[in-house]
This record gives structure tokens, sequence and C-alpha cells, in this order.
């Protein structure tokens, strides 16, 4: 008996390496990116069923046919459709793969099938346990699995008792077959797993390189457009995306003319001459991605025949209003593809670029701040808050596309607020929605971690003040106070109003202010005191109250305009 489960064991587990080598091979397509978080939303649990449907029937097609009945793997399927995609999902596949067996026959066909949609419940209850407890990560544990499928294994041979008749005849299979069972099972469903442990870490892998890239492109090319869109800036800019992402080559061009361009095909992509891509023209009148890759969508250079460039991707820069000022263009030559990075980097590029474009613009054609205003503003576009609000985003985005879709909405409030000031003086209403804004996006980033309270008058009075007066207290409050804190930290933002003046205060359970503060610290503070002191006279500004390790209080004190009284 021992060597036969043993010969058992070792002919199961050959179809369950080949059962687990599809797997793999499936891994490297599309078709597994729904498997490689807990699925939520219809779309990605039918694709959850699917797949795993499809390993349901596999492991009884790669089975072995002992005494009338199969030995399988097809609990893999029915436990992962469950751990992954609940309840709902592991009954569907249990069903499906369990319907499938009862067609196939045998004494132990209704008890197989009965066994498989249990199998699927069982996952699924342990989804269900997870998810309540907030422990996602450990559906993903390949020992989880393991057990899960164990247990299951254990509860299909008892069905197998209860169900099969004759019961000396289904005594003895599961004599026959538990064991072999069992070790297959539970050692092919952990291993399926680390295969989408090992994609879901590639990927993860692939986003922190894009992110690593992206961020090193944005510190080289900060401010370098922000001067002028201009030929000398923009040859600039190009000769850093030509260096960073290792394309064949780049251009930069504004609606009508070649402003930049370097690599392959210089000595006749002159920088000064119109456009004459058919592929340009149309990414600016369209205001659309335009990619040739010269296979699909052939690519020929419009300037001349023989060119060796042999696919482009043209990405339109935009500016205020969405509408096209220009475009990035990457080449490739022909012994060359576009990787996957450069495609999707070169769509994010455009967008940074853009925004340092519309903030050079603002620059120029405002005026109206002062020097110490405008090194503010330019702290408030910061690339690193940029990547860590991307790198949030692409976090939740997996689990929580309604928030990642509020979090876009909040990034785009904080940065038009950022560049699209309508003067140097704002209403509390404007200021508070660019605070909120900035605050969403570190209440997803920070998660349970922080707690934000608004004690303000509904509505809000038509009172104003400085742009930019209260985001870097909030930010100071957030970044340098209550995120070094182990606890849940909470920031409340309040205001006190009198008869000719008003309070704003920005708190924190911190108490982590000092007195001497680094520069990266005190400086939007130390800002902020010195414009509202020059602008409305040393009796205002900023005042601290500090008590350590318990909180800290920040109050900017402002007058109340006779524009403010008469209204």
């Amino acid at each position: 008996m021992i060597f036969s489960q043993f010969t058992q064991i070792l002919s199961l587990m050959q179809q369950t390496c080949v059962y687990l080598v599809i797997a793999y091979l499936l891994s490297k397509t599309p078709l597994f990116l729904p498997l490689m978080q807990v699925n939520i939303r219809l779309p990605r649990k039918v694709a959850c069923y699917l797949v795993f449907s499809l390993f349901c029937v596999m492991g009884t097609y790669f089975g072995l046919r002992v005494e009338g009945s199969i030995a399988n793997t097809r609990a893999i399927g029915a436990v992962l459709g469950g751990v992954l995609g609940g309840p709902l999902v592991g009954f569907a596949v249990g069903l499906t793969g369990g319907l499938h067996r009862y067609s196939m026959g045998g004494f132990t066909a209704l008890a197989c099938m009965f066994s498989t949609i249990c199998e699927g419940l069982i996952g699924g209850a342990v989804h269900v346990f997870m998810v309540r407890r907030k422990q996602l990560e450990r559906l993903f544990d390949p020992l989880v699995v393991a057990l899960v499928t164990l247990v299951a294994e254990v509860v299909q041979m008892a069905i197998i008792l209860l169900v099969a008749k004759p019961f000396p005849s289904a005594l003895h299979l599961v004599k026959s077959i538990a064991l072999p069972m069992f070790v297959n099972n539970t050692i092919g469903a952990a291993m399926f797993m680390r295969i989408l442990l090992d994609r879901r870490e590639l990927v993860d892998t692939y986003s922190r390189a894009f992110s690593a890239k992206a961020l090193k492109i944005a510190a080289r090319a900060d401010g370098l457009l922000r001067r002028g869109f201009d030929q000398e800036n923009s040859m600039q800019v190009a000769r850093i995306l030509y260096e960073e992402l290792g394309v064949g080559a780049v251009a930069i061009t504004d609606c009508e003319k070649l402003l930049a361009f370097i690599g392959i095909g210089d000595d006749h992509h002159l920088p000064g001459t119109a456009i004459t891509s058919p592929l340009t023209q149309r990414a600016i009148r369209e205001n659309q991605v335009q990619y040739a890759d010269g296979h699909e969508i052939p690519y020929r250079c419009s300037i001349k025949p023989d060119c060796p460039l042999a696919s482009s991707l043209v990405i339109p820069l935009r500016g205020e209003e969405n509408s096209v000022f220009g475009t990035i263009k990457l080449y490739e030559p022909r012994s060359k593809l576009f990787s996957r990075m450069n495609l999707t980097l070169g769509e994010g590029i455009a967008r940074l670029l853009s925004t340092q474009v519309l903030a050079g613009r603002y620059e120029q054609q405002k005026q109206l701040l002062a020097q110490t205003e405008i090194k503010l503003l330019h702290a408030q576009v910061n690339p690193h808050f940029l990547f860590n609000a991307l790198s949030t985003l692409s976090s939740v985005i997996r689990t929580d596309p309604e928030l990642a879709r509020h979090l876009v909405q909040n990034l785009s409030t904080f940065f038009r607020k950022n560049l699209k000031r309508p003067s140097e003086v704002v209403t509390l209403a404007d200021e508070i929605e660019h605070v909120n804004a900035y605050l969403q996006i570190q209440l997803a980033r920070f998660a349970d971690r922080l707690t934000v309270e608004y004690l303000l008058p509904d509505p809000l009075p038509p009172v104003r003040l400085p742009a930019f007066s209260l985001q870097p207290i909030v930010e100071n409050a957030v970044k340098h106070g209550t995120a070094q804190m182990l606890e849940v930290g909470h920031v409340r933002i309040g205001a006190d109003f009198r008869a000719d003046s008003f309070d704003l205060w920005v708190e924190d359970n911190a108490g982590l202010f000092s007195s001497h503060p680094p520069s990266a610290q005190g400086l939007g503070m130390n800002l902020v005191d010195r414009r509202i002191k020059a602008r409305y006279g040393a009796n205002y500004g900023l005042r601290v109250e500090c008590e350590p390790e318990s909180r800290t209080r920040v109050t900017i004190h402002l007058p109340l305009t006779d524009e403010e009284h008469g209204a």
C-alpha cells in the first residue's frame, strides 16, 4: 500500500508539474493581472472565475484514474478561486469544476461534485475572514493557501465516505488516494500562489524602476522649461530624456516648428524647421498620443525616406484648459522596439514637463508675487510630493478604483491651485479648497495614521488672505509633526473672527515644534510670516504655541479689510 501510494504521489506530481508549467506560462500574459490582488469589482471577479474554472477543469483532466475514480488537483483551482475572489467566485468555480467532474461519471461522481463546491466555499470563507480582519496580504501567503487546501482535501475525503456508495469501495478508495491528493494539492496550491507572488513582485519591481527613472528625469529637468519654452531650454531637456530613456532619438516641438532634436537622424531633423510629420500634426490637431510602431501602424520619416528611424511615439504637451502647445517625440531605429516602460514613462514625463512650462508661463505673465512668494510656489510644485502622490495612487488603484479617482481629482485641484491662482490675494474658501486637496492625498497616504478635523463656520465668511498662507502651515503639521508619531496623528484647522481681525489656526497632537527648526521645516512658515508682515504690518503674522509631545498650534493673525467690512 505504501509503495502504491508513493508511486501515485510521483505520478500525480508529474501531472501537477505540467499544470504548474501552464500556470507559469499564463502568468506572463495579461490573463493573470486580475489575480494579483484581492478581487472586489465585478469585472475582476468574472476574470477570476474564468481563470480558476479553467484550472479546476484542468486539474481533473490531468488526474490519474484510480479504481473507478480520479486522483486529481482540482482543489487548487476551487480553493484559490474562493481565496482570491470571495465566496461567490469560489462557489461558481467549484460548481463549474464539480459539474465537469460529474459529467465524467464513476461511483464518486456525485460526491466529487459536492466536495468541489465545498472546497470553493472554504476558500471563500477564508477570504471573508481575512478581509474582515484587514489581513489581505495573508491571502497571498503560500503557507496559508497550503493549509486551507489541506483542510479542503480532508473535507473532500469525508464527503466521499459519506456520499459514495458502496461504502467499502469508498473507504478503500480514500485509503488509496488520500495521501497522494493531500500532498499534491497542498504543494501545488502553494506553488501556484508562489507563481502569482513572483508575478506581483515583477510588477512591483517594474513600478519601482519606473518611479526611480521618472524621479531622476524630474530632478534633472526641474526648472529648465520654467525659464521658457524655447529652443535652448528644449534642447537641454531633450538631451536629458535621450540620456535617461536610452531611445534612438528625442525631439521637442511647439505647434509649428521643431525646437530640439538629438539622436539618430540629427543630420536632417534640424531645429527651427517647420513640422512636416503627419503623425505630429495629428497629435497636435487631435490632442491625442500617437504611436506608429512601424508594423501594425506604418511609420516613414517625412523628411528623408531612408531615415533609419522606424517607429515614433508623439505625446502632446498640454497647457491651460488642456490645450496643446507642443509635443515630445521619442523614436527608435529599425533594430529596436519601444519598451513598455518608455511608452508609459513618456506620457508621464510629458505631463511633468507640461506642468513646468505652465509654471514658467505663470511666473512670466503674473510677476505679482515677491521673490519669497515665488520660492514658496516652487516649494509647492515639488517633484517628490508629486511622485509620493503617484506612489500612493499606484498602491490604491488596484484595491479601490473609486478612491483612486478621487485622489486624481484632489491632485489635479492641488496643482491647479498652485499654478493658476487668479491673484496674490484669495478668498478663505479658495485657500481651504487648496489645503483640503493636499490633506486628502495625505489621508490616503497615511491611511489610519492620520485624521483631520475642520472647525470652521459654514458658510465660510468672504474674507481674503494672501495666497499660499495656510498650506505651508498644514504641510509642516503633517510632515514634521504627525508623520513622526507612532500613534494616530490629529490635525485640526479652525478660525476665530473678531470685529477688525481674524485668526486661522492649525493644531497637531505631535508637539514636536522646535524654536530653532531646520531650514527645510521653517522655510514655509518663515515666508508666510514675512509676507503677512510686509503686507499688513508688524501687528500681524504667525504665532506658535507648543506643548512638547502634546500639541502644537500655529495661528495666522490677519486683518479684516475695508472691503470685507462692507461685505
